[in-house]
């Protein structure tokens, strides 16, 4: 769980100017007409199904956005539980995904083996007697996904976006951010102690007894929170130029002797001559640390992140132990299927192979072009308002076209799959089946060191409800996994699908121009391409966007990180203004046709409303606000809908309303 805590992937969509083709048959429910709209848009839309829905026991949330996938993990399953059953070529996808599946499933011979497949790593870390031993068993560790204590990976150059580069980032903590080791709330000490007995859990099944397990736990812990000091912030993180740190290994080597970078390089068989550091202040942490803590200390803390890294791959014991922590982290009552764990699994880890098997049955041709269009029409519209904007001098609103004009568009899935010819799957050793194809990931990340980058790779997988912006790529994601309703539904009028998609679809396309974005030029590279004037204007309608997100609160008191979010929000605000400019080039946007009693633009804000219905678990919610770049689900719609003029004219908001902010506080950005 070390390294995989939470990923949250970037998420949201836009629509077309094309004659609607819909049915106009999609009706509206669970409006509360004793609500006004311009108290809270959110509530209004979605209060009665909020009220009435309950979380599934084995989930955090439930409703759309990311809990979406639930459902999805259900389709999944069933294409899974399908294909294992059947016979299949030996070698073929069918027969890695079902074997692989069936493998996960066996949780007999998987409970039997109990913590034998992890006994060999064990050994080796007990046999670790210096700091050169303790670097190549860190090595070798990192080939299988396992990052330890340090993070490795291969990816564009961010000023060279054309190529691939060696990167390094702070890694080492167990717990979801480096400021759960030095808050003292009640809800962080809770996760703090829940952390501490998770581990004790973990060192008392490998052997340890109870007041040694404890012990161990508490020293690991102490090595964590020593890391914990020299790591960055999620609002620092967000400095693109401070993450950008190119340096020659040789450079590296005098810098930090103790890590022995090139000895660390040879042995992942990574040729290259610079590096870049991510965050170099936790490598320097990490070099002294290798000196001042002992070895003995070091060899208790490898066990513990291998114990973390294998726990929910290993017996039930191991696997009950990791979900005690994630509910007290999550608020997750029982544990998920053992057919949705699996059909997760193999979407980390085979995830294009059952992609091509979920396209085939799921995502339709009409609906990636009918996709495309609506991408095509947002960027005519998106242009548009470039060209309106008051605040920005005409030669950077050139630039800025010319990076919109450039921008690479993927719909629905890739046009050519990746390759899993070298994994090695067999039904009943489903541990090594994980080895096998964390192994084979790790080659194709290394096999992209110092070559051209393949504009075609894709960075989430086809199923999962997801989309992205990829700033050093300049390109839109949007997986078919997304592609269905309530955001896109060829059935519906252009209102809802403008509303829904046509918002994703904006969001994305601002991340080009957020607070990240941009910093990147039209061809991906970390280049400056603002007048100082006009960059001065845009950065202070983005502190607008902090100062005005920061006053949000949920729970209670527990205010949004304004710093951490902005670019979200800012995507947020700028994609529903760019979704709403294309939908009134369309038939029904031009008209007044009420349907189901409601106005075009009626309906079009109510399906924005719609795309964030959710509804989370308060220790899930805490976590969200703590670690997410995203704002919560109900200030994703209100939030940016008290910055949108028209809704306001649609819903007839008025100064008494809590929702309302004078025009003049309004945020226009783009």
């Amino acid at each position: 769980m070390k390294n995989s805590l939470l990923l949250f992937i970037a998420f949201l969509a836009f629509t077309s100017c094309s004659k609607n083709q819909g049915k106009k048959n999609i009706a509206i429910t669970g409006i509360d007409s004793t609500l006004r709209p311009g108290d809270d848009f959110f509530k209004y839309v979605n209060g009665k199904w909020y009220d009435s829905v309950p979380i599934p026991a084995s989930q955090a949330g439930v409703g759309v956005y990311m809990f979406m996938n639930y459902p999805q993990r259900m389709r999944l399953q069933g294409i899974l539980d399908s294909i294992s059953q059947s016979k299949n070529p030996t070698g073929s996808i069918a027969q890695k995904v079902g074997d692989f599946y069936a493998s996960g499933m066996d949780t007999a011979t998987i409970d039997k083996r109990g913590y034998t497949p992890i006994k060999p790593l064990l050994s080796k870390i007990e046999a670790i007697s210096d700091v050169s031993s303790l670097m190549n068993f860190v090595v070798n560790e990192v080939k299988v996904d396992n990052s330890s204590i340090i993070g490795f990976g291969v990816s564009p150059d961010d000023k060279n976006s054309s190529m691939n580069i060696a990167q390094v980032y702070q890694t080492g903590i167990g717990l979801p951010d480096k400021d759960y080791y030095f808050k003292s709330d009640s809800s962080t000490v809770a996760i703090q102690k829940s952390y501490k007995k998770y581990l004790a859990a973990l060192f008392q099944q490998t052997g340890s007894n109870a007041k040694e397990a404890i012990k161990n736990a508490n020293l690991v812990y102490d090595i964590d929170k020593q890391l914990a000091v020299s790591h960055k912030t999620k609002v620092e993180l967000r400095d693109v130029q401070a993450n950008y740190n190119k340096m020659a290994v040789t450079d590296l080597v005098k810098r930090h002797p103790n890590i022995g970078w090139t000895t660390f390089l040879n042995n992942l068989g990574a040729k290259t001559d610079s590096i870049n550091v991510c965050q170099p202040a936790y490598y320097d942490a990490l070099n002294k640390l290798l000196k001042t803590i002992p070895i003995a200390n070091w060899k208790i803390y490898l066990k513990a992140n291998s114990l973390e890294r294998y726990a929910d791959d290993l017996s039930k014991p191991f696997v009950d132990a990791s979900f005690e922590y994630t509910k007290v982290l999550s608020g997750q009552a029982v544990q998920k299927s053992r057919g949705e764990i699996m059909a997760n699994v193999l979407d980390n880890y085979l995830g294009e192979a059952l992609g091509e098997l979920y396209v085939k049955k799921y995502f339709s041709e009409d609906a990636k072009k009918r996709m495309l269009i609506l991408v095509n029409n947002l960027q005519k519209a998106y242009a548009k308002r470039i060209d309106k904007l008051e605040w920005m001098s005409q030669s950077t609103k050139q630039k800025a076209k010319e990076k919109l004009a450039a921008m690479t568009k993927k719909i629905g899935y890739p046009d050519k799959w990746k390759d899993y010819s070298n994994v090695q799957i067999a039904r009943n050793t489903y541990f090594e089946n994980i080895v096998s194809a964390a192994t084979v990931a790790y080659q194709f990340q290394l096999a992209k060191l110092g070559k051209p980058v393949d504009k075609s790779e894709w960075y989430t997988t086809v199923p999962t409800v997801t989309a992205y912006n990829n700033p050093t790529a300049n390109e839109i994601v949007f997986p078919a996994g997304i592609l269905q309703p309530p955001y896109f539904d060829n059935n519906a009028d252009d209102a809802l699908n403008y509303g829904g998609i046509g918002m994703v679809i904006g969001h994305e396309i601002t991340h080009t121009f957020d607070d990240q974005g941009a910093q990147y030029d039209k061809d991906g590279n970390l280049k400056n391409w603002w007048t100082k004037e006009d960059y001065a204007k845009f950065k202070s309608r983005i502190q607008q966007v902090i100062n005005l997100y920061s006053t949000y609160t949920v729970l209670g008191d527990l205010h949004i990180n304004g710093e951490m979010t902005v670019g979200e929000n800012t995507a947020d605000i700028a994609g529903i203004a760019v979704a709403y400019d294309a939908f009134k080039m369309t038939e029904e946007g031009k008209g007044n046709t009420k349907i189901d009693g409601f106005t075009p633009d009626q309906r079009f804000f109510i399906s924005i409303a719609k795309i964030w219905r959710v509804k989370m678990k308060d220790e899930f919610l805490r976590l969200w606000i703590n670690n997410n770049p995203h704002s919560p689900p109900n200030w994703r719609v209100n939030g940016p809908l008290m910055n949108t003029t028209p809704f306001y004219d649609a819903f007839n908001v008025q100064p008494k309303d809590k929702m309302f902010l004078p025009k003049k506080e309004r945020i226009t950005i783009w």
